[in-house]
């Protein structure tokens, strides 16, 4: 369901009775949570925000965040907190919870009970298990790392130890303390109770089983944290030939469903190896397709194609592109990015931000207008003077307060309002005063803002508003010709919107593969500018607008961008 971006309609804090209301369907919807618990997921007193949205697939959803970070999401008035395959569900020593058609699971992984995901179960736990464990088992509406996750401080799932794993810890104990005659086991037993409401509320609203990731042959494949509970020789019983293969397909499918957009298609095979494939392998470890099975890349692509994953075609003489993907296909959508990848690309998107800890967040800009001595005639008696700024809904409160004072309202057109010697000398030039004796409402609004001093309200995430004189300059972006017909883009003004010039760079150089440099902008001791080979407005385009949320009426020259098909 957020497996793409999503629209907002509003954002607006929750009023008193409709936060009891909330708080009353909860706990209806989850009668085993405590009154603790309940306050946690509701709070009394603390921010909690109603935001109306809607999914690409047109979907309408009610959405409650505390603190921005979503809490709960409603659809079709039920309260929730792309589907999963049963191949991918590993079914624990005790079986599988009871589990009724329509119910609402909690995901997690193996050796962690936090969940992962959240979704509805297709069928019951009885028929998973007579048809095999195969076929589609949940619909899921919410995963780690999608848009909605996005939308939140973009926290990582803690590490939780399954209720299972921790009974057999204590079970172990016990036998060796009654082994050695110390006659102390049930006082063992009695020191690490089982909350009896948290098992019910877990076996009720969430699946206990591990998720794993399948493999290209429909088995799950093994996480670190499995090598606690699972022998090494489970690990090393596979041939360097297989464990590369399982890096291939799944650097290969994390490409797909996380790096790869629609609109960058055709894409080169040879830039999705390098620019996509490259930067989904864990980190120690390196992908070389000479020893998989597959030997080359064109192979595995073909491979790949006769799965009708997607299609590759030669649009230029010996040169490969791939043309279309099915993003539908089963292979990509029942892929799961590992935990460990994820954690470490949420590192390297708050680094962009170049403060390392605190993600990137869009200042907030609002043009602001300064009363000049010539203006403040007109904005006496709404109690402004010389000097002040206003907002362009003040500015507007204050002519229409002045017009009403002064009964300037024309009594045979309410739209059109005389002119008094205080709003000729304000508004009208010289050469109009003799000729204009009336003005309609939005030319005398118009006028009022053009004959005031322009300045501009910046509010960075976290910190007071900043007021400066004058209209914010916008992101420059321009290309520049070098020697032997060389291009570069040059980034200016970065520093007005919070960025970091050398983390720009640093991110633009790794992206593209190009040198990018950043120098001291000339006449401007505090201010630098970027510059990286090539036209990369494309890139700059994605990095501004779709990551940093950055309006495009604030940067100059995406318009420059080189046509698709060219460099």
């Amino acid at each position: 369901m957020f497996a793409k971006a999503f629209r907002v309609k509003s954002n607006t804090a929750i009023k008193g009775s409709d936060r009891r209301k909330l708080r009353n369907d909860v706990a209806a919807t989850f009668p085993t949570l405590t009154s603790e618990q309940l306050s946690e997921v509701v709070p009394n007193k603390e921010e909690l925000n109603i935001i109306k949205l809607y999914a690409h697939k047109g979907d309408a959803l009610t959405v409650y965040a505390n603190g921005r970070i979503p809490v709960l999401f409603e659809m079709e008035k039920r309260l929730y907190p792309t589907d999963l395959m049963l191949p991918g569900v590993v079914v624990p020593s005790y079986g599988l919870p009871q589990v009724d058609r329509g119910t609402l699971c909690a995901i997690t992984l193996v050796g962690n009970s936090a969940p992962v995901a959240i979704g509805i179960a297709t069928m019951s736990s009885a028929e998973m298990v007579a048809a095999g464990m195969k076929g589609k088992g949940f619909t899921v509406l919410h995963t780690y790392m999608d848009h909605l996750w996005e939308f939140g401080d973009k926290s990582c799932p803690p590490t939780i130890v399954p209720l299972e794993a921790e009974s057999s810890e204590m079970m172990d104990a016990e036998e060796e303390e009654q082994e050695a005659g110390e006659g102390e086991g049930k006082s063992q037993e009695n020191s690490h109770p089982i909350d009896p409401c948290l098992q019910t509320g877990i076996r009720n609203l969430s699946m206990e089983d591990a998720i794993q990731e399948p493999n290209e042959n429909g088995a799950a494949e093994t996480t670190e944290e499995d090598n606690l509970d699972i022998p090494q020789e489970v690990e090393d019983s596979r041939s360097q030939q297989e464990q590369m293969d399982a890096l291939l397909h799944q650097c290969f499918f994390h490409a797909l469903k996380c790096k790869v957009k629609k609109s960058e298609l055709p894409l080169l095979t040879s830039t999705f190896l390098r620019n996509y494939m490259f930067s989904c392998c864990p980190q120690g470890q390196q992908l070389d397709i000479k020893k998989s099975s597959y030997k080359k890349f064109s192979k595995f692509l073909q491979s790949m194609q006769q799965q009708n994953i997607l299609q590759v075609k030669e649009l230029n003489k010996g040169v490969e592109s791939i043309v279309s993907v099915d993003w539908r296909h089963e292979s990509i959508r029942s892929f799961v990015v590992p935990i460990e990848i994820a954690a470490s690309e949420l590192s390297v998107q708050d680094s962009r931000s170049g403060g390392g800890e605190q993600p990137y967040h869009c200042p907030e800009i609002i043009p602001l207008y300064g009363i000049s001595s010539k203006m403040a005639p007109l904005f006496q008696e709404s109690g402004y003077k010389k000097g002040d700024t206003l907002s362009s809904s003040e500015v507007r409160s204050a002519v229409i307060n002045y017009v009403k004072l002064n009964e300037l309202v024309d009594e045979t057109n309410k739209n059109f309002i005389k002119v008094n010697p205080i709003l000729c000398d304000c508004l009208l030039e010289k050469s109009e005063q003799y000729e204009i004796s009336k003005l309609g409402w939005d030319n005398l609004l118009s006028r009022c803002l053009d004959h005031l001093q322009p300045f501009h309200q910046v509010t960075f995430f976290g910190h007071d508003p900043i007021v400066r004189k004058g209209n914010i300059d916008p992101i420059d972006i321009n290309i520049a010709q070098r020697s032997c017909n060389k291009k570069v883009t040059i980034i200016k003004n970065l520093e007005l919107y919070g960025l970091d010039p050398q983390a720009v760079a640093n991110f633009l150089q790794q992206k593209v593969q190009a040198s990018a440099t950043v120098t001291t902008l000339p006449g401007a001791k505090d201010r630098a500018q970027v510059q990286v080979q090539g036209n990369q407005i494309h890139h700059l385009a994605k990095l501004l607008v779709e990551d940093y949320q950055i309006p495009r009426k604030y940067i100059k020259g995406l318009e420059k961008a080189p046509k698709m098909g060219r460099k």
